[in-house]
């Protein structure tokens, strides 16, 4: 039995239609949304990039060759999906660089759509979020997908998508073996990877057993609960009001991404999330070892300005935005059963 099980509850039961995704990266579109407009001074240059089925470290690596500085000059918000077509931007310190010419960068896969200037590094985390446009295919049963689209409007469980977990759960493997001292790396980047995989299945797995045990948008006693559309948070207190918050979609139930330090629920929601790892204290410990601190995570995302039609049978072309740090394909995985066909022509 797997003692990590990645079979989550469902918010409305599983799926009844079976669908695929990414037969063609232009079947999944990635847009990010900047947190902010560039200025127009400065020395770093603001570069909006499309590309098909490249990965945002690989860009990276290529702005620093083209321009010739180091990888610590190179910026970008969040890394985007490799197999889909997404914009995103980067940036590069060039100090005293009057003009620049990006035409050579330009390839059949990699298009600059837009240069800008700026007075900062873009940073990690700086994005309001993310535009998806997702092309279902193979839809076994259109009514079934059409009603459950209907419903995630008022938000879907917020998981850690497959891909945090490595292919076939690699990185959460490899992440446990690292805490209990079974395995090393060297490597910071794989190092941080693993760890955070283990922290979010915890996660993930609070999350399910809340809507296992019909706790999804039932407030505890001592439940914390976060701003819709920010980090900040703060301890229940009056109960009637919350839920009255929470219908309005202005405040969402949040879980625990575990670390050191004191989980800042109380009374019955601690005890609550205390029961639900207490086969895990190993692991928790080691986390708390590790040096991560306590933080909150929403349980519910809600995929805005939802938009979606029918193009032919079995065929769906769905649109929606999504903050940073959610998942697209947790928001499918409410729809139908999805097959991800990614890699899988290469």
């Amino acid at each position: 039995m797997n003692k990590f099980p990645t079979d989550y509850s469902y918010l409305n039961g599983c799926p009844l239609s079976d669908a695929s995704i990414r037969s063609e990266n232009s079947d999944f579109l990635v847009k990010e949304i900047p947190a902010f407009e560039p200025d127009g001074e400065g020395e770093h240059w603001y570069l909006k990039i499309e590309k098909d089925g490249e990965n945002s470290d690989w860009i990276a690596k290529q702005l620093a060759i083209y321009f010739n500085v180091s990888s610590k000059e190179i910026g970008y918000a969040g890394k985007k999906d490799r197999h889909a077509i997404t914009q995103q931007w980067f940036s590069v310190c060039l100090p005293g660089v009057k003009t620049i010419d990006i035409s050579a960068f330009d390839t059949d896969k990699v298009r600059v759509l837009a240069v800008e200037k700026h007075s900062r590094k873009l940073r990690t985390g700086a994005l309001k979020g993310n535009c998806f446009q997702i092309r279902l295919k193979d839809v076994s049963d259109d009514v079934d997908l059409e009603k459950r689209l209907s419903l995630i409007v008022d938000g879907v469980p917020n998981y850690f998508g497959e891909q945090r977990f490595g292919i076939d759960g690699g990185n959460l493997r490899r992440g446990v073996a690292l805490l209990k001292g079974e395995f090393k790396e060297r490597n910071r980047t794989k190092k941080g990877l693993y760890i955070s995989a283990v922290r979010s299945w915890l996660f993930n797995h609070m999350l399910s057993n809340r809507l296992k045990h019909s706790l999804w948008s039932d407030v505890m006693a001592g439940d914390v609960v976060m701003l819709d559309g920010t980090k900040s948070h703060f301890v229940v207190d009056d109960i009637d009001d919350i839920k009255r918050r929470l219908q309005e979609h202005d405040l969402h139930i949040t879980g625990a991404l575990w670390g050191r330090g004191r989980s800042i629920c109380e009374a019955q929601a601690e005890l609550w999330e205390q029961e639900q790892v207490k086969g895990f204290n190993e692991i928790t410990a080691a986390l708390e070892k590790a040096g991560l601190s306590q933080e909150r995570r929403a349980l519910r995302v809600l995929p805005k300005n939802l938009e979606y039609k029918k193009e032919q049978d079995g065929i769906w072309l769905i649109s929606f935005e999504l903050p940073p740090g959610a998942f697209a394909t947790s928001v499918l995985r409410e729809l139908c059963n999805i097959s991800n066909n990614a890699g899988r022509n290469r």
